[in-house]
């Protein structure tokens, strides 16, 4: 395909097109793409028929199961990804720092912390940035970020993928603790040892047969083998079970604070701690990033430390 393929005519904006064409590639369908787009699927097949049309070639075969590149398509898709990464990048260059952020963020931050420590900053980015929309997705897991359009995510815990730019933001500290019915009469375990005698339950995310711990003055380390008798995958559920004395748990300190406070929870073997949870930022390697992720990335490295230690003043 040569440059002069590229050289669109009528009414329709060039970029606009190869950038439709290009996100139905990679979110896999029209449908996909008009959600991800905020466009209608009727829009989204028009913009390809269009872009199509003025090239002269088929880009895609589409059945009513399937969508699969053409030769010509596979052709298109790698030169339209090199053509809108320099675009982006002249765009930028251009306009500098001064670039106002537009558009929508699609960020998928983790449950517990994506419903209440980060929405400060989260509020903190949407005011001073009004003509940016964000999509705020709550889940665990690692998004596939071309597939569901996703521009960056917040991770707790290591960062595997080598083709990940991770960013450290914070660290989450994390506690042992129960509820007083699960003790009963029974003394308060001051020493590691006397935890693997308890009822045990698990956040199988990051630990599901064993706990590490450190004594915070000796530096000794024990780890402990334990059995759950619950596995859960949701620190909410963890905190709520520990609650009703099904056992003890390893649970983010700034989730349990007002329970250890109001005596709801006990804190055990306080000279002991467990080791905290890395936080990342995370988004693909890539030659461009638009001036709305850039500078959500620069907030929340501003803002998150403070969020994820549970200062509520932090912004």
């Amino acid at each position: 395909m040569t440059n002069d393929a590229l050289n669109l005519t009528g009414g329709a904006d060039r970029m606009l097109l190869i950038e439709t064409f290009v996100r139905i590639v990679e979110a896999g369908s029209l449908s996909a793409a008009a959600d991800q787009l905020g466009s209608t699927q009727p829009t989204i097949s028009r913009r390809l028929q269009t872009l199509e049309r003025t090239l002269g070639v088929r880009l895609l075969q589409r059945s009513t199961h399937a969508m699969k590149l053409t030769e010509d398509g596979r052709r298109c898709y790698e030169r339209a990804k090199e053509l809108i990464s320099t675009w982006h990048v002249f765009e930028s260059d251009v306009r500098g720092d001064s670039e106002e952020p537009v558009g929508l963020l699609r960020v998928v931050a983790p449950h517990a912390f994506g419903q209440q420590q980060l929405i400060g900053p989260l509020a903190a980015y949407l005011r001073r940035y009004p003509k940016v929309r964000v999509e705020w997705l709550l889940h665990d897991r690692q998004p596939d970020f071309i597939a569901e359009g996703v521009d960056c995510a917040i991770r707790v815990g290591a960062v595997q993928d080598s083709s990940m730019v991770a960013l450290p933001l914070g660290e989450v500290q994390r506690s042992v603790v129960a509820s007083p019915d699960l003790l009963g009469e029974a003394p308060l375990p001051r020493d590691a040892a006397d935890l693997s005698r308890l009822p045990w339950l698990s956040l199988r995310t990051f630990y599901r047969s064993g706990v590490q711990l450190t004594h915070c003055h000796a530096g000794e380390v024990q780890s402990l083998d334990i059995q759950p008798r619950l596995y859960v995958d949701n620190v909410f559920a963890l905190r709520n079970a520990a609650m009703q004395g099904l056992g003890a748990a390893v649970i983010s300190s700034w989730l349990v604070a007002d329970d250890l406070a109001a005596g709801r929870l006990i804190h055990l073997a306080p000279q002991w701690d467990v080791a905290a949870l890395p936080v990342y930022l995370i988004y693909p390697q890539a030659r461009f990033l638009p001036a709305r992720l850039r500078r959500f990335i620069d907030l929340m490295r501003e803002c998150a430390p403070a969020a994820l230690a549970g200062d509520r003043a932090q912004v």
